[in-house]
């Protein structure tokens, strides 16, 4: 339990940082004297490059990032229902199918719960791996998109 919610903490800080990275953007001064109508084209252009060069497009993280998953829900009602079918049928082998029902129902809720619990932890560790990627990708974006402007004549503000 503290492994998760360790977990979904650093998620969560990593998924603030990567927003606020990503809200504050890349911005850039002419020193050449170059025209506003100039700039915004080759930032325009250095964009494409970056995107091309890193293999990351932060328009399209952000949309992705911005869908909410789906939650699964039922496990332990499914392990209850489940388990209760198996414990009926080898209970009516034993003489008495309601108690082997009701067992075999306490025992599926206990599968379902552990299942919904592991599910949990998947998911986790996945977002956080999404999360690394994305950091990662975004450092590459951010690392291209300077030097191509640079390139061009201006400085990072």
């Amino acid at each position: 339990m503290k492994r998760i919610v360790l977990a979904l903490t650093m998620v969560f800080a990593l998924a603030a940082m990567a927003s606020t990275t990503q809200a504050q953007g890349l911005t850039f001064a002419a020193s050449k004297g170059q025209s506003a109508e100039q700039q915004t084209k080759d930032a325009g252009e250095c964009k494409a490059i970056a995107v091309q060069q890193s293999g990351f497009d932060p328009a399209k993280a952000q949309a992705a990032a911005a869908q909410p998953q789906q939650a699964a829900g039922g496990e332990r009602a499914r392990g209850a229902a489940k388990g209760a079918a198996v414990g009926a049928a080898a209970g009516a082998i034993a003489g008495d199918p309601g108690k082997g029902a009701a067992a075999g129902a306490a025992a599926g809720t206990v599968g379902g719960g552990m299942k919904k619990r592991q599910e949990g932890r998947e998911q986790a560790a996945q977002a956080q791996q999404q999360q690394t990627a994305a950091a990662q990708g975004q450092g590459a974006w951010d690392k291209a998109m300077i030097a191509c402007m640079q390139g061009r004549g201006y400085m990072l503000k």
